[in-house]
């Protein structure tokens, strides 16, 4: 097989949907599974819905993802240029050399020199290419209509200005959504009037939502450009991962893949027919499992960020990091911890059914919460002093093990359950925690 080049050509009319970097990650895996060429083209014709920052908006958050290229406007290349506004004469003279042949005609705008180039579509054509997801396809000539391939602005048209850039750009596979099939028979209709090699075409399921509805950029139940989860504290490695999954399976019996395993799994004969399901559960599944794998001090500089622009003064850089082993484990994505912050230190307090049942029935539980709360009283409050309080607790009471640490638990926190307790406290700070107490003292009294 000659060497492998793929393209990603977006429009520069928005932000990078999810399906957008489906397809340029499904054209990298390709590349870079065959150890061939990947490169980015803007497709910037339709001027009126061209975005100011669009392209840069585009590359930062493929970047961002872990996208690297080989071709493009940002980095050049032997190709170029890689912006169709800047290619205008190139698709000029093919247009000029269909009309000299006759494939093509001139419609003139009425009232006017000006004219568009329509493609004479060839009669009695049947256009067959074999679909590296969907096989066999053919479509009729007899079913297309004579199609524009040059507006009376000079600007060309998709169908037209797709052919040119990719075999000027020696590309041998194109990945792709399944709503290009349609304009495939067009585009092999421009190969074959110029004598030229016609690429190898793959077209990419659709990604649908859970009503097994196509993903709508009017959806608002699901998150669905790569910048919003930057922002909500996904990480890109997670996401990298889940994408790789919308429609491709690996041959191995695992979900979470690194991008070397992907790109050495990656396997065109294993992308799928069926519809794509975009599961929001396996997406938090897998970030939480790449957060959970951070070290303390990763997570730690993961989740400042979104602290500080939350107004959480922290108190030193020890009670962060206290903060953070705390709830590592907790957090699905990094926006989350302002939640967990929130409830761990701003909600209401209240006992679990369970948890009040348990130091209902255990008769030493009121002297052992009231000794704790006499001895926390006038220490400094360091998880350290505050556990060796809770063993003189035992000491004094007489008690121990699950009798002892319960009832100091559950009065604390209102759980059986949780964090280091230790820790847990000394972050919530001893006024809160008194207060906690004698709300339980309370209960147990009344």
């Amino acid at each position: 097989m000659k060497k492998v080049r793929v393209r990603y050509a977006p429009s520069p009319t928005g932000l990078l949907h999810i399906g957008n970097a489906r397809t340029a990650m499904f054209n990298y895996l390709f590349a870079r599974h065959h150890k061939g060429d990947f490169i980015i083209r803007i497709e910037d014709t339709d001027i009126a819905r061209n975005v100011k920052g669009g392209e840069a908006s585009q590359l930062e958050n493929l970047k961002w993802l872990g996208l690297d290229w080989d071709e493009s406007p940002d980095k050049g290349g032997l190709y170029g240029p890689y912006r169709q506004l800047e290619r205008l004469d190139l698709y000029k003279k093919y247009a000029n050399d269909l009309l000299e042949r006759g494939l093509a005609y001139k419609e003139y705008k009425e009232g006017s020199d000006n004219y568009a180039v329509r493609f004479k579509v060839p009669k009695g054509q049947t256009y067959c290419f074999n679909d590296m997801v969907r096989g066999s396809l053919s479509f009729e000539s007899k079913d297309i209509e004579d199609w524009i391939i040059l507006k009376d602005n000079g600007i060309p048209t998709y169908n037209f200005a797709v052919v040119i850039d990719d075999h000027f750009m020696k590309i041998t596979h194109v990945f792709r959504g399944e709503e290009h099939i349609t304009n495939t028979p067009k585009q092999i209709m421009v190969y074959q009037a110029f004598g030229w090699e016609i690429p190898i075409f793959g077209h990419m399921t659709l990604i649908v939502n859970e009503d097994k509805k196509k993903l709508s950029k009017r959806d608002r139940s699901i998150v669905q450009f790569i910048g919003q989860y930057r922002d909500l504290g996904y990480l890109p490695q997670a996401l990298f991962n889940f994408i790789s999954l919308l429609g491709w399976s690996p041959s191995i019996n695992e979900e979470i893949l690194s991008q070397d395993q992907i790109i050495e799994l990656f396997d065109s004969d294993r992308l799928t027919k069926a519809p794509s399901f975009f599961d929001v559960d396996k997406l938090t599944f897998i970030n939480h499992t790449y957060i959970k794998k951070l070290s303390d001090e990763e997570f730690v500089e993961f989740i400042r960020p979104f602290l500080v622009n939350h107004g959480v003064k922290m108190k030193s850089e020890e009670w962060l990091s206290d903060l953070a082993s705390l709830l590592h484990d907790r957090c699905e994505y990094g926006a989350q911890i302002v939640e967990l912050y929130d409830e761990f230190f701003k909600a209401d307090f209240d006992i679990e059914d369970e948890a009040l049942n348990f130091i209902k029935e255990e008769t030493t539980s009121l002297s052992t919460i009231k000794q704790f709360k006499a001895l926390i009283r006038g220490i400094n409050f360091e998880p350290q002093l505050i556990q060796d309080a809770i063993k003189q607790t035992g000491k004094d009471v007489g008690v121990k093990g699950k009798n002892l640490y319960m009832p100091c638990r559950i009065a604390t926190t209102g759980s059986m359950h949780g964090p280091e307790l230790p820790k847990m406290l000394s972050l919530l700070g001893k006024q809160t925690v008194i207060d906690r107490i004698n709300y339980t003292i309370s209960l147990l009294e009344a």
